[in-house]
C-alpha cells in the first residue's frame, strides 16, 4: 500500500499537476482574459503592501530560480566546478536567506488580507487560500533547513534532483527512493505540486504576463501642443501666432 501511495504522489501526481498547469493556463487566457489579472488592492494600506510585495517578490523569484537551477542541473555538469557538498552549503545558505526575506513579505501580505476588513471583503476565497498555501509551503521549506544541515553530504539533494529530472525527461525514478526522506521534504514536494494544480484558477496566472518586454524597449515621450481650432472644431495645421 505504501509503495502505491508513493507511486501515485511522486510519479503520477506531478504529470497531473503539470498538465492542468499548462492546459488550464492556456484555456483561461483564451476564454477568460478579463480575469487575467492580479486584482491589486494597493489603494488600501499601501505602505504595508509596498514592503510586503517587494520582499515577497524578491524572495520568491530567487527561490524559484534557485529551485529550478538546483534541481534540474545535471550532477555531472555542476561537479565540474563545485562538489556536491559545496553545492549543498550554497543552496542552504542562499535559500535560507531568500526564504526568510520571502517569509517576512508573505506574512505581511497575508496579514493585510486577513485582518483588514475592507481588503478581506474585496478578496476572493482563492486569493486568501493561495496566500495561505504559499505561507505553509514556505514554512515547510524553511523547516527543511535543519534536516539539510544533518545531511551535509548532499545525499538528499541528489535524491530530489534525480527525481525532478526524471519527471522532466519523462523517465521518472522509482518512487521508493523517496521513502527514506523526512516528512518536511515530502510534504513540501506534494504541496509545491499542488500549487501548480491551482495555478490556472488563481491570481498566480499574472506570472505569465510579467512585463519583461519593457526591459529592452526604447523609451518614448508623448508631447502635446496647442493648435487653433477651425470652424468645424478640428485643429488646424497652422501654428498660432506668438
Amino acid at each position: 500500500m505504501k509503495d502505491y501511495v508513493y507511486h501515485l504522489l511522486f510519479v503520477w501526481y506531478p504529470y497531473i499537476c503539470l498538465t492542468v498547469f499548462l492546459l488550464g493556463s492556456l484555456i483561461r487566457f483564451d476564454r477568460e482574459q478579463y480575469t487575467w489579472r492580479a486584482s491589486s488592492s494597493q489603494i488600501l494600506r499601501k505602505r504595508q503592501l509596498t514592503w510586503g510585495s517587494n520582499l515577497f517578490h524578491a524572495g520568491i523569484l530567487f527561490l524559484l530560480l534557485g529551485h529550478t537551477v538546483g534541481l534540474l542541473t545535471p550532477t555531472w555538469l555542476y561537479t565540474l566546478f563545485i562538489t556536491v557538498e559545496q553545492k549543498q552549503v550554497v543552496a542552504v545558505a542562499a535559500g535560507g536567506i531568500a526564504g526568510v526575506v520571502c517569509f517576512v513579505g508573505l506574512t505581511m501580505l497575508l496579514h493585510r488580507r486577513l485582518f483588514d476588513d475592507r481588503i478581506r471583503a474585496n478578496s476572493s476565497v482563492m486569493d486568501i487560500a493561495i496566500l495561505a498555501i504559499l505561507w505553509i509551503q514556505l514554512s515547510l521549506g524553511l523547516a527543511t533547513l535543519p534536516f539539510s544541515f544533518a545531511h551535509s553530504d548532499g545525499s538528499v539533494m541528489l535524491i530530489l534532483s534525480h527525481w525532478a529530472q526524471g519527471i522532466v525527461i519523462l523517465h521518472p525514478v522509482d518512487a521508493r527512493t523517496l521513502q527514506g526522506l523526512d516528512w518536511p521534504y515530502l510534504t513540501h514536494l506534494v504541496l509545491g505540486m499542488t500549487l501548480f494544480l491551482l495555478f490556472p484558477f488563481s491570481r498566480l496566472v499574472h506570472v505569465w504576463s510579467a512585463p519583461v518586454w519593457y526591459l529592452g524597449r526604447r523609451g518614448y515621450q508623448v508631447v502635446r501642443r496647442r493648435r487653433p481650432l477651425s470652424a468645424s472644431g478640428r485643429p488646424t495645421s497652422r501654428q498660432p501666432a506668438e
